[in-house]
């Protein structure tokens, strides 16, 4: 992929067909080293094509693929009517109880940091 990005990056800048080298001088600019053996079949691959045109390309190929699910289900209906609401309206919570306080690294001898 870095070898594509910087391909692609060339392309990008003006260099129509950029050469090994090319791409290598954009890697080496950020600290990357290329990979010869990858970096020359990219090369191969894209010898003499459009860059455009092999992106035009692929975006249709991506259009044809389903790239989800079918769709997330619909909201979840109510179990009961009306009458239901109310009641449960009437009910009241239990209170919740208050918290505890955690216990501090004091107490247990040893800090996290020491």
């Amino acid at each position: 992929m870095k070898h594509l990005a910087a391909y692609l990056l060339l392309g990008l800048g003006g260099n129509t067909s950029p050469s090994a080298k090319d791409v290598k001088g954009v890697l080496s600019s950020v600290g990357i080293d290329a990979d010869d053996d990858r970096l020359d079949k990219l090369i191969k691959e894209l010898e003499g094509k459009d860059l455009q045109e092999l992106i035009a390309e692929g975006s249709q190929k991506l259009a044809s693929v389903p790239s989800g699910g079918g769709g997330g289900g619909g909201a979840a209906a109510p179990a009961a009517g009306g009458a239901a609401g109310g009641a449960a309206a009437e009910e009241k919570a239990p209170e919740k109880e208050p918290e505890k306080e955690e216990e501090s690294d004091e107490d247990m001898g040893f800090g996290l940091f020491d």
